[in-house]
């Protein structure tokens, strides 16, 4: 008798025969109507962020995991420098090494990981702000219909240096495109956002700061 087969091959109960799985990760991003302006080639769907708060904790997140992975990496290539730069000469290396000498050693090799690690932790962030920051500005975030773009609040202001009789004319115009034009969509770029929303002004924002300086 095979000693890998079942002891009682007829047990169909739940425990038997249910199969459980993780739970599945729930999407980031969401499918969204695509806007007039968007690329009908691309489909009649877009991905965007459920809102602007989910949109910078998924920001904060990308930035925390690409620091870790980067100061893992850098971790291993300073302990190979720290070791380079902190060997007996060669000398040292032919008569055998004294406990004086292990000890020298072992306090240079701290020192020079030490410093190693306080430059790439610097560097590491910088490179996961670059590498966020590009998809992000770029990424969708949904928004409520009727939201404003900077060029529509041009237009607004605009309508009020127009003569008297022809912002009636206008303003009917304007309705009539609520529908389909720029005033319906449903989800603009985190760049476009950025004056208006305080979750993406704080990471843009800092952000582009941080560049210019």
């Amino acid at each position: 008798m095979d000693a890998s087969a079942p002891n009682n091959v007829d047990d169909y109960s739940p425990s038997s025969t249910v199969i459980e799985f993780d739970r599945p990760v729930p999407l980031l991003r969401g499918p969204l109507p695509a806007g007039p302006s968007d690329d009908p080639s691309a489909g009649h769907y877009v991905l965007a962020f459920r809102d602007s708060r989910a949109w910078a904790s998924s920001f904060v997140a990308c930035e925390r995991k690409i620091v870790e992975q980067c100061e893992e990496g850098a971790r291993i290539g300073c302990a190979v420098s720290a070791s380079r730069n902190c060997k007996p000469t060669w000398w040292k290396a032919l008569v055998g090494p004294t406990l004086s000498d292990l000890k020298e050693r072992e306090q240079c090799e701290v020192r020079e990981m030490a410093d190693c690690l306080a430059a790439a932790k610097q560097k590491c962030v910088g490179f996961a702000r670059d590498k966020c920051l590009v998809p992000f500005k770029d990424a969708r975030i949904r928004v409520e219909e009727g939201v404003l773009r900077s060029k529509d609040i041009g237009k607004l202001i605009g309508w009020t240096s127009m003569p008297e009789s022809e912002r009636s004319l206008w303003l009917m115009n304007q309705i009539g495109l609520l529908g389909g034009g720029d005033l319906g969509v449903t989800s603009f770029r985190a760049s476009e956002l950025l004056p208006f929303d305080n979750y993406v002004q704080c990471i843009l924002g800092e952000r582009k700061q941080g560049t210019e300086n």
